[in-house]
């Protein structure tokens, strides 16, 4: 069985890698490997591993296991799970599709932007957690979808910080957006929930005495009149659509 090395051979892996980058790595000429091992085949394992299992199952020994190597044989390609997690995210946002098409504006560009995160995000939820331990993700694929962002903003008569702003507002945007979808998704699938209404039944008796108590009349309001509580693609897209106008309002574009 696969070992997971000491904590001694870890740093002497970290320290070979001389302070550079994983992808400054990769992009050096290709030495010959003595296993059929490469970086994509690690991300693919890691990815069908947090898919099926959830983020928290990715090791390094389990990733072993399942491609059939030594665990140090997989510290020759990445020397911590930093790394790993990188190539993880990297690997899922080569689906992001936005190519360019004549005539289109920067909020065409946003809104297929937002559809292909959203997509992503759904078919793998453990990204939601992954942004969250770690804000700061670069990777080729992920800055291609900021340079892709940042670009439908030129022209525009916008400096470059008031640029970076629009883009980042609806970065955040979907980010927010995605977690609570996800998060709401999640916590139906670990009780087993098949729709909505089992999840207000499950909560039923909290909703009902908060309610009886008369504090939150607006609240009240929406739990009585609203039609469209489970859709959440409605809900994306007017909150984007929002966000959309309160930029172009506010930046004059």
């Amino acid at each position: 069985m696969p070992q997971e090395p000491s904590p001694a051979a870890e740093q002497s892996a970290e320290q070979s890698a001389e302070r550079q980058s994983i992808w400054e790595r990769i992009e050096r000429p290709a030495k010959a490997q003595r296993t059929t091992l490469s970086h994509d085949a690690i991300a693919a394992a890691a990815v069908e591993v947090a898919d099926a299992e959830g983020l928290d199952a990715v090791s390094m020994r389990k990733l072993s296991g399942h491609l059939g190597v030594t665990t140090m044989a997989l510290y020759r390609y990445v020397v911590n799970k930093d790394e790993l997690f990188e190539l993880m995210l990297d690997k899922i946002y080569g689906a992001y599709r936005n190519p360019e098409v004549p005539g289109e504006t920067w909020r065409d560009v946003v809104r297929v932007h937002a559809a292909q995160v959203r997509a992503i995000s759904l078919a793998h939820p453990w990204i939601v957690e992954l942004t969250t331990r770690q804000v700061v993700l670069l990777t080729p694929n992920v800055v291609a979808t900021m340079e892709r962002m940042l670009a439908a903003f030129d022209g525009l008569g916008l400096d470059a910080d008031t640029s970076y702003a629009a883009q980042h507002t609806v970065t955040a945007y979907i980010r927010g957006a995605m977690t609570d979808e996800v998060g709401q998704l999640e916590l139906m699938k670990r009780h087993e929930w098949t729709s909505g209404d089992d999840l207000r039944d499950a909560y039923s008796p909290q909703m009902m005495w908060l309610m009886g108590t008369g504090r939150y009349p607006a609240l009240l309001r929406f739990a009585m009149e609203a039609q469209r509580k489970d859709d959440f693609v409605w809900r994306f897209e007017s909150g984007l659509d929002s966000v959309l106008e309160g930029i172009g309002a506010r930046f004059g574009i």
